[in-house]
């Protein structure tokens, strides 16, 4: 199984199902079928063939998602770029994975045009699907490729700011997304949302799950992505049943979007989060307000989801947020050691993992073929799940104490005032000192030294935050994840 046949089989049985729904029209399983022969036949027009890389630069909308499907169906690899992007990253990222195409609409082909030159051919998305025409209209384009074959590329920053391609096959993303279908059980009549931007791996889930079974995915315009009232409407509009995001988003509605004062809407039954912690507050708020699964996924962009924990009464009279749980996906998952020995309970280590959803490698570097250290530090708990402690590169030493920036923050968002936290270094040496920045919970006041002694009551001196900055929001990247480089670039 590859991933373009699922949307394929979906049509043979669900035709006339509802596949996706977008601001710019709604496609059913049937449609999505044609569409995305049509751009199929037209990228093969002009020189797509079976391994290339077809760049995809477009806000979310249901041409992109059709145009995702052709390009797999034609053998060859997505790569889609965030449609807010400056013309600069797209010709870079389209220069660096070797691209074949880039497959764009109309009023961004002109710039983008002129930095490509004649190197990458350029091509508009509705154009394309009326290139091809010689071919039999009614002939599906299936090309077949083996499961290990690559089917997309989500770029990262990568650690230094250059972009890195991740690079997924379709078995590693099918272990992931086969995983989901059996833990949630979605079938037809499911609604799924799409809030993630589409080079984010979160949009895995929303769009492959959801054609394993013949449900609907609804696209949230990226304008809307982090408009709380909006986002509350949509997910009562759209009937939504499972909702995935980053907790961030989840945290605005409830704050600012009046999520609490409505009912949930009668069919959600899972909401899921990853990306980054969840304030425990928060959970509790949601739990208080849904009977709907709430599970915690984790994984980098490198292993998708690798382990899952679903929230238990037990873990909501946590001061902690909840714990990122056990191995799924088919993973085998560890917390490793500085001597290289695997943690027991009650140990910390780096989080390692091995298994089907592991990347081929980055573009243009040698294949990863070995476990992948995620860089994200863990304690092994009693029963063996593993709680998330906080970056590697988010340890720090501040006047000779070792600290881990997430315990900080944990402790922060214990505070039941406290919505979100992020708290960072300043300075070096002897001058070091922690700042947080502090968002208070919707109709709450938060004062220093209100903060301050909650902190103290449960952290260390040497780790209580040295200046406190209550704000209205934090800035965000384009994931929805606290921008941390934005919120120290106004520090200096």
């Amino acid at each position: 199984m590859t991933l373009h046949r699922l949307a394929i089989e979906a049509a043979k049985v669900h035709g006339d199902r509802t596949a996706v729904v977008a601001d710019d029209r709604e496609l059913t399983y049937r449609e999505l079928d044609s569409r995305a022969d049509r751009i199929a036949r037209g990228l093969r027009a002009i020189g797509v063939t079976r391994g290339d890389r077809v760049v995809i630069w477009a806000e979310k909308s249901a041409a992109m998602i059709a145009a995702m499907q052709a390009v797999l169906r034609l053998g060859a690899a997505y790569v889609p770029a965030d449609g807010s992007a400056p013309e600069h990253r797209v010709a870079v990222l389209a220069r660096d994975c070797a691209a074949r195409v880039v497959l764009t609409t109309d009023e961004r082909t002109g710039p983008l045009g002129e930095l490509l030159g004649s190197e990458i051919a350029l091509a508009e998305l509705t154009a394309a699907e009326r290139l091809g025409t010689d071919e039999p209209q009614d002939a599906r384009i299936d090309e077949q490729v083996d499961a290990d074959a690559l089917a997309y590329i989500l770029y990262t920053s990568g650690s230094t700011g250059t972009p890195k391609g991740v690079c997924i096959s379709h078995r590693n993303a099918l272990a992931f997304v086969e995983w989901a279908v059996e833990e949630l059980s979605p079938g037809p009549a499911d609604r799924f949302s799409n809030h993630a931007p589409l080079n984010f791996d979160l949009s895995v889930l929303d769009l492959y799950a959801a054609f394993s079974v013949g449900a609907s995915v609804h696209l949230v315009a990226s304008e809307l992505a982090y408009a709380p009232a909006q986002l509350v409407d949509f997910l009562h509009d759209r009937e939504i049943t499972v909702w995935y995001s980053v907790p961030s988003a989840l945290t605005l509605m409830m704050r600012e979007g009046g999520l609490l004062d409505r009912r949930p809407p009668a069919g959600l039954r899972a909401v899921l989060f990853a990306g980054e912690p969840f304030p425990i507050a928060q959970v509790r708020t949601l739990a208080g307000w849904t009977r709907a699964r709430l599970l915690n996924l984790y994984g980098p962009t490198e292993t998708n989801v690798c382990t899952f924990h679903e929230v238990r009464p037990q873990d909501l009279e946590r001061d902690r947020p909840v714990p990122i749980g056990a191995a799924c996906s088919g993973d085998r998952v560890w917390a490793r050691r500085p001597d290289g020995g695997v943690c027991g309970p009650g140990e910390e280590g780096e989080l390692v993992a091995d298994g089907p959803t592991v990347m081929l490698g980055y573009w243009g570097r040698p294949p990863h073929r070995e476990p992948y250290p995620t860089g994200d530090v863990v304690r092994v708990l009693p029963d063996g799940v593993f709680d998330y402690v906080g970056r590697r590169d988010h340890m720090v030493k501040v006047r000779g104490h070792r600290i881990e920036l997430g315990d900080v923050e944990a402790a922060l968002t214990a505070h039941p005032a406290v919505a979100e936290a992020v708290v960072l270094v300043v300075g070096s040496g002897i001058e070091a000192r922690l700042v947080a920045f502090v968002v208070p919970a919707k109709d709450c006041d938060l004062g220093v030294l209100a903060l301050r002694r909650h902190c103290a009551e449960r952290l260390p001196r040497y780790m209580v935050a040295d200046e406190f900055r209550v704000t209205a929001e934090l800035p965000r990247t384009r994931n929805g994840k606290a921008d941390r480089a934005a919120l120290a670039a106004g520090l200096q």
